[in-house]
């Protein structure tokens, strides 16, 4: 049963009850009006309702009960109202449609989605002709009411655009390994190709087009293709992982592309990216174990990060993974947001060029909670004692380096500055500020250091990186230090 039915027999049921009256959700008619005019003004209202409407076809206009509609009627008039849909109205909208079972008889139930674009109108006339529902009846809308239409109006974004041709279902799951994602999600797999399919379409993962078949959109393809290089116009958007042999771009390196969706294909790729970093032994334990040289939740951040953010707009580039002896570098297409700064990317409000694929990147248990993926990063690189981050963007490009250990001494002045900086927000956010013994922890530092951490707070504030919380206090050796914007 499609997801859609249980919403419209409630409708019914309630339009159909002791004393019947009609809905501004649904209209049910015994058959198919011959007034093409009539139904295109349907199709307009239900199309700019909330949530859309329903037609039900089988139901008798004068008793007010189900009578039943024959197959043979239900598909004249599921061809009648999808080419009306086609070509009646503007912008093209999209219906879907069930015969089910009703008080032992059967009713066709048309399901008219909600555009996204609105207002919609009758096809070659002005937004003047749109319609809406009001009092369970199709009325004309006022220019008040077109107007307030069209603030609500919604273009559709990269993710939800379509980037298949016209395909059937076993076409779709050949293409998307939806298994994965159902995995991810710790659901069970279906068995049944008609509930995968309709997963897909509750997914955003693919698109419905009145019965004839399914588009799968850039979002589907771009988490959960088998191969994305199968999408032309994906074809450059799979992840380039390069690693070189020592600091520089000169020296040979290899190169290994990626194919799989982002959310399919991630564990894979940090499996693979871990597999060429450096380790180093600890021991634990009486026994010597290998680990990273760089923390994996940052790892998994920084990936995400590039792959969720990027430009999908710039053509011909997609997300980079470089790897040298001393760092690695994030890169993706497209620089930050207008409403972003770069240096107050730790812990601020969240926002996406790509929502649907930051919100599903959540839900698959992919990255952090939204807005703290590189607060999670820093701490964890924190904890290691590596370098700081560091945040920059040229003309059509964002990049995050993270580097390898390296001693306080043996990092720049600069880098110290911005480590401040960025423990200034850590700190900030869980213990209202840093002081020296924290900074030192942060380095991994001992007391008789202490001088030295002095002298790079002074050199931070200096920069206008951070400030005294309480620049009343007397007492230097209790100080607490929080980020400039604080």
């Amino acid at each position: 049963m499609k997801n859609w039915i249980d919403k419209a027999v409630n409708y019914l049921d309630k339009s159909l009850g002791k004393v019947p009256h009609e809905l501004n959700e649904i209209d049910w008619k015994e058959s198919l009006s011959p007034n093409n005019r009539k139904l295109k003004q349907h199709i307009c209202a239900f199309s700019n309702l909330p949530g859309g409407g329903f037609l039900i076809f089988g139901v008798d206009d004068k008793k007010v009960a189900p009578i039943g509609v024959t197959q043979r009627d239900a598909k004249a008039i599921v061809e009648k109202l999808a080419s009306l849909c086609r070509n009646g109205v503007e912008p093209l909208v999209s219906i879907d449609h069930s015969v089910e079972a009703y008080n032992n008889v059967q009713l066709l139930f048309v399901y008219i989605k909600e555009s996204a674009e609105k207002p919609v109108h009758i096809s070659g006339k002005t937004i003047e002709e749109s319609f809406i529902r009001s009092g369970g009846t199709t009325r004309i809308a006022s220019r008040q009411e077109i107007g307030a239409l069209m603030l609500n109006s919604k273009n559709p974004t990269f993710e939800e655009l379509h980037v298949s041709k016209l395909i059937n279902e076993i076409e779709v799951i050949t293409l998307l390994a939806y298994d994965v994602i159902l995995e991810l999600l710790k659901k069970p797999i279906p068995t049944d190709i008609n509930e995968i399919v309709l997963w897909l379409e509750d997914e955003k993962m693919i698109k419905n087009v009145d019965g004839k078949g399914f588009y799968i959109t850039n979002f589907g393809a771009l988490s959960a293709a088998k191969n994305i290089n199968k999408f032309d116009g994906l074809s450059r958007k799979s992840v380039r992982l390069i690693k070189y042999e020592g600091k520089t771009k000169i020296f040979e390196s290899k190169e290994y592309p990626g194919s799989k969706g982002y959310a399919v294909g991630f564990e894979a790729l940090i499996k693979f990216v871990k597999g060429l970093l450096p380790g180093s032994e600890v021991v634990k334990h009486a026994l010597r174990e290998e680990t990273s040289v760089y923390p994996e939740i940052a790892l998994r951040e920084l990936i995400a990060n590039a792959l969720i953010h990027q430009d999908f707009t710039i053509r011909g580039t997609g997300p980079m993974i470089e790897i040298f002896e001393d760092r690695i570098e994030f890169t993706n297409p497209g620089r930050l947001l207008p409403t972003k700064k770069i240096d107050r990317l730790i812990r601020t409000t969240p926002e996406s060029r790509n929502e649907i694929l930051a919100a599903a990147f959540r839900r698959y248990n992919i990255c952090e909670e939204r807005g703290s993926g590189f607060e999670k990063a820093v701490t964890a690189i924190e904890l290691f004692g590596l370098p700081p981050l560091k945040f920059e963007q040229g003309e059509n490009y964002f990049k995050v380096t993270m580097y390898a250990l390296r001693t306080f001494a043996k990092m720049t002045n600069n880098e110290r500055i911005e480590a401040c900086y960025q423990h200034s927000i850590i700190q900030y956010y869980g213990n209202e500020g840093f002081n020296n013994a924290s900074l030192r922890k942060r380095f991994g530092m001992h007391d008789k250091q202490a001088p030295q951490i002095s002298k790079l707070i002074k050199e931070a504030i200096d920069a206008g990186k951070i400030k005294v919380k309480d620049p009343e206090s007397e007492s230097k050796k209790f100080s607490l230090y929080i980020p400039y914007w604080a």
